[in-house]
């Protein structure tokens, strides 16, 4: 039997000596040491020597394995370098040529300035309402009705409002403001949150209106809030957004859901406050509307103006847009127009 081992293993180095590559290598593998194999064969006669030939005859069959494997490592170790080798020239990359530009699409300027008023109000305390609390396909009972919105108003005209067809009620909502009504049905004071999201209305498109722009609508009820409170946030999130170097101002306005209620303005950056075609020869356009609550709006969702009140604002993305990069038509931010989107 040790002969029989002797004449395997000098068959096998020699196999190894001839191969030719990493698949001649696995064959050789095969063929002595893998349960078939020759040396496996030989191994299972061990169980009818003597036990002292079985140590010495053992200890051989051991050694032998463990030679032919350090033999096929080193073999392989080769072939594998040779061949590695080879395929890093073949696929070599000539990193003196010049590259292939391939353009990157960027964040659009209306998602750019959404997430800076969000991020703005989440650092004065304010949360985004769910988009389950938001919805864009609205009944006139939220959008209009539980918003002190009279059944005459001319808002609701088909002329201003988008109805959907053959469901009656049911609109293309007009403003973010339904929001704040779904936010105090499921929620009890404090309430801070403001809702992002699209609008609809039945507008002739120019270089101020489109039929579907972006709002984002803010809510604060809580104990004692007052119109002071209104003006400090504002002022704040003008400051913050415009920079303190923009002169603004808050005028006397009429809103149906808040009582009293303003309009905010800020110099026109076109013209500088001399007036332009922008901002009608006035020197100022409006950001925002706002006002504290309305009590009616209050007592509809169940909250105690006796004991709470709050303010409410909602202003346009497109607007602000505009008026933060000298954007002189809103079309520009639905043309498409890689020339323009490139720019952000």
């Amino acid at each position: 039997m040790k002969e029989q081992l002797e004449n395997i293993y000098n068959s096998a180095k020699s196999d190894i000596e001839k191969a030719e590559s990493i698949n001649d290598i696995d064959a050789i593998r095969l063929r002595y040491l893998s349960r078939k194999g020759e040396f496996n064969s030989i191994k299972k006669g061990l169980k009818d020597l003597s036990d002292e030939d079985k140590r010495t005859i053992g200890a051989l069959a051991n050694k032998i394995t463990q030679d032919l494997e350090l033999l096929l490592k080193e073999k392989y170790d080769i072939f594998y370098q040779k061949e590695l080798n080879e395929k890093l020239q073949h696929d070599r990359i000539d990193i003196t040529l010049s590259g292939k530009y391939v353009s990157q699409g960027k964040v659009h300027p209306l998602t750019q300035t959404t997430k800076e008023i969000v991020s703005i109000f989440q650092n004065l305390g304010f949360s985004v309402v769910s988009s389950e609390l938001s919805p864009e396909v609205e009944t006139e009972y939220y959008n209009f009705d539980m918003l002190n919105v009279p059944k005459d108003h001319p808002a609701r005209d088909v002329q201003d409002t988008f109805y959907v067809k053959d469901m009656p009620n049911v609109i293309l909502r007009s403003q973010t403001s339904g929001a704040q009504i779904h936010v105090m049905e499921t929620q009890k004071p404090p309430i801070k949150v403001i809702s992002p999201g699209r609008v609809y209305r039945n507008e002739n498109i120019n270089a101020r209106k489109n039929n579907f722009f972006h709002q984002i609508e803010g809510l604060y009820v809580d104990k004692d809030i007052t119109f002071g409170d209104l003006k400090g946030v504002m002022n704040e999130f003008i400051r913050l957004y415009f920079g303190s170097a923009r002169p603004t101002r808050f005028r006397s306005s009429f809103f149906p859901f808040t009582e009293p209620s303003a309009e905010i303005d800020v110099q026109c950056i076109m013209c500088q406050g001399k007036g332009c075609k922008i901002c009608s020869g006035t020197g100022w356009l409006e950001i925002l509307g706002a006002g504290m609550v309305d009590v009616n709006v209050l007592k509809g969702v169940g909250i105690d103006p006796d004991v709470y009140s709050g303010f409410a604002f909602g202003m346009g993305v497109e607007r602000l847009a505009m008026l933060k990069y000298a954007i002189d038509d809103i079309r520009l931010f639905f043309n498409n127009d890689k020339r323009f989107l490139e720019q952000f």
